[in-house]
């Protein structure tokens, strides 16, 4: 098992970088929400930032065009080791292939063209956002579910008045135009903003600027907020519109 680090450039075409004949994946990993804090710059300018744990990942799968199984090119990597017995046995298999234990988080990166520098096995860490000098990154993170919400919660709608009549239909939507409509019968129109669940859906939050890379501790330190609790699993790639 060995541990690289990548050099790559950026493409608009999708996550990958020509070098020479070679073609190297752009930057990315998955990781941890770890929570918020602040940095200060030589000016004594405080920037807030997001604590990132990101890898090491190991790759589990290198996946080719060529290949009649999988018909495109990508590399699965997992993060952050499962017990055994908290697994199942193909998951199990799966990772040893890579030399690995099994995985809480795997995700894919899809690459428009065969990888020719990565080997299954080989470990990913924070190194490849430094060797290759990113500087904006995306986050694909989980936001925060909210459970069951009203339509002022979900959608900021006005409610109905405080006063002059309303009686317990404050928080109400009111009408839903539920009436005949051009010979369709009585229906309400799909995608009618109404109460349901919120929240708990995947999310990408763009062009944060990269702060820091802690290669001791696996640590990004990108700016802003971005979606999700703490502890939230993420995946954290350069960006694919900022340079």
């Amino acid at each position: 098992m060995s541990v690289i680090a990548w050099h790559s450039n950026k493409c608009e075409d999708g996550l990958y970088g020509l070098m020479g004949n070679s073609v190297y994946m752009v930057a990315a990993l998955l990781g941890k929400k770890i929570g918020m804090t602040r940095v200060y710059t030589d000016d004594g300018s405080i920037v807030p930032v997001t604590v990132i744990q990101a890898g090491p990942c190991s790759v589990l799968q290198i996946k080719r065009v060529g290949e009649a199984k999988d018909g495109y090119n990508a590399v699965q990597m997992g993060f952050e080791d499962v017990k055994p017995h908290r697994s199942t046995l193909p998951m199990i298999g799966h990772a040893a292939k890579g030399g690995t234990a099994p995985k809480k988080f795997i995700r894919e990166v899809r690459l428009n063209e065969e990888p020719h520098n990565i080997s299954l096995g080989d470990v990913l860490t924070v190194e490849m956002f430094e060797s290759s000098e990113t500087r904006y990154v995306d986050v694909v993170s989980t936001t925060k579910g909210c459970g069951f919400t009203g339509g002022m919660k979900r959608y900021g709608f006005g409610g109905q008045p405080a006063s002059h009549g309303t009686e317990r239909k404050h928080r109400s939507l009111g009408s839903i135009g539920g009436n005949a409509d051009l010979g369709t019968g009585r229906n309400i129109k799909k995608g009618k903003k109404m109460p349901g669940h919120m929240g708990n859906v995947r999310r990408t939050s763009r062009n944060h600027k990269l702060i820091r890379v802690d290669k001791e501790n696996n640590l990004l330190l990108v700016k802003g907020s971005i979606p999700g609790p703490n502890g939230v699993y993420v995946m954290v790639r350069q960006s694919k519109t900022k340079l």
